[in-house]
């Protein structure tokens, strides 16, 4: 029998889908901790952070380094499902069934996608019940999409190695960790300037500051320039070299 990729990857997408809707708590999880971040900085340390000059408020500065930190933590559950499912032995069973192999990380991977744009579409509502407004037209928000599905993608791609890789769940999932911790060292919660030499060099050619700097842009209907490039080509970099280590990953696993 003739193996689709599109109608299996469907399928087994609507498999890992029907888990997350019956423990939605995975969700609400993920949104929990950039929620808290963001009311930290925002009611804590807002007010004796310098901006450099910007125009928006202080939450709505910080929100394109939430999102991105919504997205990095997010993905840890996509390396522990992908564990999960490695350890019950799914992926021998599939194996003896007429599917596209590749549809099963693809399922894993849009599964992932999915339930990132929720997480983020509660950080974006409770930033805006925090003051956030933007002067974002309807294309402005499109691009924003855009870039975060983008990012969401290269970085699902990169969590999919330790899913397959990991010899326990904490090893699945802890890799995540240092991806959370990267918009601390950028653009994301103070301007690059008054950081010190080495780490303000590491902060603005690391490819949080370009992405950030692009949806802060964005977000106040200022001209995005140069930096959105940059961004772009950071997201497909990652997501190619990613699916390429992923795919032979599985081939190696799966042979």
């Amino acid at each position: 029998m003739a193996t689709n990729l599109v109608g299996d990857t469907a399928v087994l997408t609507g498999r890992s889908l029907t888990h997350i809707v019956r423990s939605p708590d995975t969700i609400i999880t993920t949104a929990v901790t950039p929620i808290a971040i963001m009311l930290l900085f925002v009611y804590v340390f807002g007010g004796a952070i310098d901006t450099g000059g910007a125009t928006e408020s202080y939450v709505g500065y910080l929100l394109p380094g939430i999102l991105l930190i919504t997205v990095a933590s997010g993905i840890s559950y996509t390396a522990y499902r992908l564990f999960l499912d490695m350890q019950g032995g799914i992926f021998e069973r599939f194996q003896s069934m007429p599917i596209a192999r590749a549809s099963v990380l693809w399922a894993h991977v849009l599964t992932s996608v999915i339930a990132n744009l929720v997480s983020l579409v509660l950080v974006v509502g409770v930033a805006l019940v925090m003051g956030f407004r933007t002067g974002a037209d309807v294309g402005g928000w499109l691009a924003v999409l855009g870039i975060m599905t983008l990012f969401t993608l290269a970085l699902t791609w990169l969590a999919v190695i330790p899913g397959l890789t990991a010899g326990s769940v904490e090893g699945a999932s802890a890799f995540s960790y240092p991806l959370i911790f990267l918009p601390f060292i950028s653009s994301a919660f103070a301007p690059t300037d008054s950081m010190p030499g080495p780490v303000r060099w590491f902060a603005e050619h690391q490819p949080v500051t370009s992405i950030v700097d692009s949806i802060r842009a964005i977000f106040a209907g200022r001209p995005v320039g140069g930096e959105l490039w940059i961004a772009l080509a950071w997201c497909v970099g990652i997501l190619l070299v990613a699916f390429a280590l992923a795919m032979l990953t599985y081939r190696r696993k799966i042979s």
